[in-house]
């Protein structure tokens, strides 16, 4: 009888034990590879990372906000979505989650997208005033127009893109034109960024709209414009953000949410995993760094995954345990030895 006891006490510690391995096995996976440099980035890293550190076997698909969300939804593929602004999204991804389809694992980014109107360092350094309103009004004589030199330029966001509305609401909400700025429509994202790295190159004035993560922003120094407002987010829902706003209000840009969105399939058969995108999340500040030696290296998401995980481990080792850690450290080291020998062939699985 007690051999009996011990022998069936032996299984079910057994079938136990097999449960909770199989319960953390990772497996096959899909990770949504969105096409902006930020998302491609994460989708690279997460794939390094779970393939080498939580033995996963995942691979990368081609994404958008929309169509991966949606899919994610009603198809239950891909199983994550490294970035997602899901202010654009909200409805369809609550949802999913109150129907128990998706997690909102984590913050891609800690600060959220940020968005402003900006003035650089250097003019700050010599003049604090103009890191607030009332202090670029007061000096709007030294934002000089490029085409009309007795007017204040104010460089706005590019036609036909959706911050128009909400940078052109505030413009009035300040009375700028009443202050003696004009707006400026770069025409394009380039012709703004450009615009920006001509002033800062030849350390002139410039006072416009700009928004983050950006490789810009990773490579020139600026400094968020304080309206003296706050964030009143009822009126950025209610009016800043809405064409036919009429009496438009002051009030700062709210941070964006931008999330990591998984399966709930894949959030519950590998725990393990799951936890690591929970954790994973980087700053703007730091997207922005790599965002803009992306640009300089013209790098695609694999060269930026392996620049970062060699050169930012402070970062990402808070993000993994310990015996992942040094699994990834291995493979990082393997990485670094096949590139002594041979000129690798730029592949999406790392296995």
């Amino acid at each position: 009888m007690h051999k009996a006891i011990r022998t069936l006490g032996a299984t079910l510690l057994l079938s136990v034990s097999s449960t909770a391995v199989l319960a953390n096995t990772c497996g096959k996976l899909s990770i949504a590879d969105m096409n902006w440099d930020s998302a491609t980035l994460l989708a690279h890293v997460d794939q390094f990372i779970l393939n080498q550190g939580y033995g996963c076997d995942a691979e990368l698909v081609p994404g958008d906000s929309m169509p991966t969300s949606t899919s994610m939804i009603e198809k239950g593929e891909p199983d994550i979505a490294p970035e997602l602004w899901t202010i654009f999204i909200r409805d369809a991804l609550d949802k999913g989650v109150e129907e128990k389809r998706l997690r909102i694992a984590g913050t891609s980014l800690s600060d959220g997208g940020e968005e402003g109107f900006w003035v650089p360092q250097y003019m700050v350094d010599k003049d604090p005033s103009l890191a607030t309103i009332q202090g670029i009004i007061k000096n709007a004589s030294l934002f000089k127009h490029p085409e009309e030199p007795d007017v204040a330029g104010f460089y706005g966001c590019p036609a036909g893109w959706t911050c128009e509305i909400t940078v052109s609401n505030l413009f009035r909400a300040m009375k700028l034109e009443e202050k003696g700025f004009e707006m400026i429509d770069p025409g394009s994202g380039a012709a703004l960024s450009a615009s920006l790295a001509r002033a800062y190159d030849r350390k002139e004035p410039w006072f416009g709209y700009y928004w983050s993560p950006t490789p810009a922003l990773g490579k020139y120094d600026m400094v968020k414009v304080d309206f003296g407002s706050g964030v009143d987010n009822n009126e950025y829902k209610n009016c800043t953000t809405q064409v036919d706003c009429e009496n438009p209000k002051v009030t700062m840009y709210p941070p964006l949410p931008v999330h990591s969105v998984t399966t709930e399939s894949f959030a519950s058969k590998a725990p393990e995993a799951y936890q690591y995108i929970q954790q994973r999340s980087l700053s703007n500040a730091d997207m922005n760094k790599l965002l803009a030696w992306m640009e300089d290296n013209q790098a695609d998401g694999e060269m930026a995954m392996e620049h970062f995980l060699k050169n930012y481990p402070q970062i990402w080792q808070t993000w993994v345990s310990e015996a992942a850690a040094t699994k990834i450290k291995k493979a990082l080291s393997r990485l670094s030895l096949s590139r002594l020998f041979i000129t690798p062939l730029r592949k999406k699985n790392y296995g």
